[in-house]
């Protein structure tokens, strides 16, 4: 009834507002009868301010047509790659004529950001998605307004979240051969139980996570928003926070926790500071201060764009984020697209690079929140752990504005640029010797520092002697993985093996050899 009432009294106001614009813009020009009036200026502002109070604001857009890498201009065309029912993955690909700066892009690495479903659209990351676009391939999730998704679509879970993260995951993976992962306040926790999954069932996992401002652990130092969750039963949600979707969407009868009430309590946070913004535009549109207003505009017309979230999603989270902490006991079971349910268990990540970043004066997602994602995943590589504390930022601030360019942005890029050169280096090269081949097949070991896949080995006999037909080598790990076999073979009397890999060899068999040829 709620969501229906405030629809009702939008599409009321919706003609004046409307009539406060065209009001606003005459009053505002000087060649009007009107616009000659001693308090025009005034009266237009005070129109002005009325239209955007009043205004439905829609979902914007990134609009990033350009961006300059190292001072060439390179163009920017944002396109979607995976289109899901609540969300789309975009690509934000990058054109060149100029050769040099084409060969850079080429080489750059590929990261994932994973964008927060908690009230904004994906575009409020513009900024971040801009500086990141310099130095890296860029990938977003961009989350559907659940309002406009019908109900035939079914529900969206907090599980439905995981399995898209890994799959975008995958995605990107299958592209480029591997990826970087950035989640920003909400997803560090999904993210986290994705890569997590992945870790355990041992896929390839990401080379780096970077982790902003998320609630890993909400226990510690807990924020306003924190407490909220906390201290209300889930039933006090379903009750007062969770509405159906009126008739005229496309998502009519689903239930969602609808963006108007988000909105609502992030003014309320500080509604002082909201006051004064507003006073303050009124004052620069009568000064005729245009940079002031527009940048204004440009920061409301994206903070007061919000979207409907699933009901499902939202409650569960509740749930398993701030009331039972199931990420940081270990008790969180996700069910996968196949049905399967599977624990998640942050201790079997073990080559994963992970970056936690956190704001001093941030005040949704408190101090150590982030940085618990070092504690609880105590598998991996603690050289290939950091920690950013931003000193004198908020929440927004460590991915948006001066302090996110000029101080965190350096240090993200140059932990990713570590670990995307630490996967490109050459292979390391293992030398044996191989037995005649009138001898029995024997075997011959491999000592390389991490476990080896398929992609990773290259086998070859090097001959030193008369050469004879090419024989098959078999290469086996004795660990759990799928048999690799050898990309190209020769052999002689006498010989050595040539194993080149990022990742080890475990066995190497040369059997003898035989009258079949195998290319």
């Amino acid at each position: 009834m709620l969501y229906k009432l405030y629809e009702t009294q939008r599409s009321l106001m919706e003609p004046f507002t409307d009539l406060a614009q065209s009001a606003a813009k005459i009053y505002s020009n000087p060649l009007s009868l009107l616009g000659k009036h001693p308090m025009a200026q005034r009266i237009s502002a005070g129109y002005d301010l009325l239209h955007r109070l009043g205004k439905d604001y829609e979902k914007p857009e990134f609009g990033l047509r350009t961006v300059d890498v190292n001072g060439v201009e390179v163009a920017v065309h944002e396109r979607v790659e995976i289109k899901k029912p609540f969300c789309e993955l975009r690509r934000f690909k990058r054109f060149t004529d100029d050769v040099e700066t084409l060969t850079q892009l080429k080489g750059q690495p590929a990261v994932l950001i994973v964008a927060p479903l908690s009230g904004h659209y994906a575009t409020l990351l513009r900024d971040t998605v801009k500086t990141m676009l310099k130095d890296h391939k860029v990938y977003i999730t961009d989350w559907t307004n659940a309002r406009l998704v019908p109900t035939s679509e079914g529900d969206f879970h907090l599980d439905d979240y995981v399995n898209y993260v890994q799959e975008f995951i995958r995605h990107v993976q299958g592209r480029y051969g591997n990826c970087h992962v950035m989640s920003v306040c909400q997803p560090t926790v999904p993210v986290l139980a994705a890569v997590s999954l992945m870790a355990s069932r041992g896929e390839t996992t990401p080379l780096s996570m970077v982790m902003m401002g998320g609630p890993i652990d909400a226990r510690k130092s807990p924020t306003a928003v924190n407490n909220l969750a906390m201290n209300k039963s889930l039933e006090w949600f379903q009750n007062n926070v969770i509405f159906r979707v009126p008739t005229r969407f496309p998502g009519a009868g689903r239930k969602v926790y609808p963006g108007f009430l988000q909105h609502s309590g992030f003014v309320a946070m500080n509604p002082s500071n909201h006051a004064r913004s507003h006073y303050d535009y009124f004052q620069d549109l009568v000064k005729g201060d245009g940079a002031s207003a527009d940048a204004h505009r440009k920061f409301y017309d994206e903070y007061n764009a919000v979207l409907d979230m699933d009901a499902n999603y939202y409650l569960e989270t509740i749930a398993t984020v701030f009331q039972e902490f199931n990420l940081v006991k270990g008790t969180w079971n996700v069910k996968g697209v196949d049905g399967q349910v599977e624990r998640v268990r942050p201790q079997d990540i073990k080559t994963t690079a992970m970056l936690s970043v956190e704001g001093e004066l941030d005040d949704i997602s408190g101090a150590g929140q982030t940085r618990a994602v070092h504690e609880i995943c105590s598998g991996a590589d603690k050289a290939k752990q950091q920690h950013i504390e931003v000193e004198g930022a908020g929440h927004y601030g460590i991915f948006a504005g001066r302090r996110w360019r000029e101080v965190v942005y350096p240090q993200v890029k140059a932990f990713i640029h570590t670990y995307q050169a630490t996967a490109a280096k050459p292979a390391a090269v293992v030398q044996a010797d191989v037995p005649s081949p009138q001898a029995e097949p024997q075997t011959v070991a491999f000592v390389l520092p991490e476990p080896a896949t398929q992609a990773d080995i290259h086998v070859e006999v090097i001959t030193t002697g008369v050469e004879i037909p090419p024989v098959p080598v078999a290469v086996e790990q004795a660990v759990k993985a799928p048999p690799v076999k050898a990309k190209a073979v020769t052999a002689s009397t006498q010989g050595s093996a040539l194993v080149s890999a990022t990742k080890p060899v475990r066995k190497t068999t040369a059997p003898k050899p035989s009258t079949q040829r195998k290319g």
